[in-house]
């Protein structure tokens, strides 16, 4: 069977009908088209407002600049799209509504699961930025971990460590495990010991070590030292010195600490108050009296024991001055 040809006459009338019947179909639909751009643009300015209002609500009760930009872009983005859904309902295209809110939650569930671990770290940063366990600047300790915070953002927690090095920790390690605010209360203290000879006088030496300490850190001190005696140690009596430092302050932890034990060991050097060396006793039974006694004779040989008296031992025979023996 052979194919009809069709001419360039019927060609022509077929793209004019199918034109024609775009335009009525576009004219038809101009009034709802102009209602579904109007709704656009209405919601368009509708989210820059929302999004401004929640900005200054936010700022009054919340102090995170991360949580604030989040939450701002996607309030403007949820309000856009609210918008373009209803003006696509006005066009009467409510099936392709429904198949995008299908497939957006097909898709967001796919990437839920994909992404579960970024979701975690997403999910516990933001309740930290609101939370505010910590600020920029303190001192904390998570996970391991000790350092100054300088950032927090939607998956990381950022901290420099003493060694001037970054430390990117997941939100959901720091959320998930213990934190340490070194800075919240305002103040942290200093603990340490320092031992003295058993023949001191210990009440001597906790007034001269209390007094050494509030002197040498009366700058930093927040309140009165603690000097008290802690235990029986090997070879002394070990005293514990404690005080608090107020944090932040100009000093660290560890500058208050060196000022500690240094004003401590000059004190005690003043005052004559002797910090042992390690000092050990050995005491013997008679088995180990024999034993070093007999390594003592320089023949090696076993020194004998004899009942006889010195005297007993004189030669027999003549005596010494050449008399006769009586």
């Amino acid at each position: 069977m052979e194919a009809k040809m069709i001419t360039w006459q019927e060609s022509y009338q077929i793209l004019n009908e199918t034109l024609r019947g775009w335009v009525e179909t576009a004219l038809r639909h101009l009034p709802n088209a102009v209602v579904a751009i109007l709704v656009i643009a209405l919601f368009w300015v509708l989210s820059i407002i929302f999004k401004r209002l929640f900005e200054k609500v936010f700022r009054k009760n919340f102090d995170s600049d991360v949580i604030l930009r989040l939450s701002s872009v996607l309030i403007k983005v949820l309000v856009i799209f609210l918008g373009v859904f209803i003006a696509l309902g006005a066009l009467g295209l409510q099936k392709a509504v429904l198949s995008m809110l299908a497939g957006a939650g097909i898709i967001g569930i796919a990437l839920g699961f994909a992404f579960q671990d970024t979701a975690e770290n997403f999910i516990a940063g933001v309740v930290m930025g609101i939370r505010k366990p910590f600020r920029k600047g303190d001192l904390i300790e998570t996970h391991d971990r000790m350092g100054y915070v300088l950032k927090l953002n939607l998956r990381n927690t950022i901290l420099e460590n003493f060694d001037g090095q970054q430390v990117i920790i997941p939100n959901k390690e720091v959320f998930q495990n213990t934190l340490i605010n070194f800075q919240t209360t305002g103040k942290r203290r200093v603990d340490f010991e320092v031992g003295v000879a058993y023949d001191t006088d210990l009440a001597e030496a906790l007034k001269v070590a209390k007094d050494a300490v509030e002197k040498a850190l009366d700058f930093i001190i927040d309140h009165e030292a603690q000097t008290l005696a802690y235990e029986f140690g090997d070879s002394s009596i070990n005293l514990k010195i404690r005080y608090w430092i107020k944090v932040p302050g100009d000093t660290d932890y560890y500058t208050a600490r060196h000022l500690g034990v240094q004003a401590i060991h000059k004190a005690f050097n003043d005052s004559g108050i002797v910090i042992p060396f390690p000092i050990r006793t050995l005491e013997f039974g008679e088995s180990s009296k024999r034993f070093f006694g007999d390594v003592g004779k320089k023949d090696g040989s076993a020194q004998e024991h004899s009942d006889i008296s010195p005297e007993d031992e004189k030669p027999e025979g003549p005596s010494a001055d050449g008399g006769d023996a009586a």
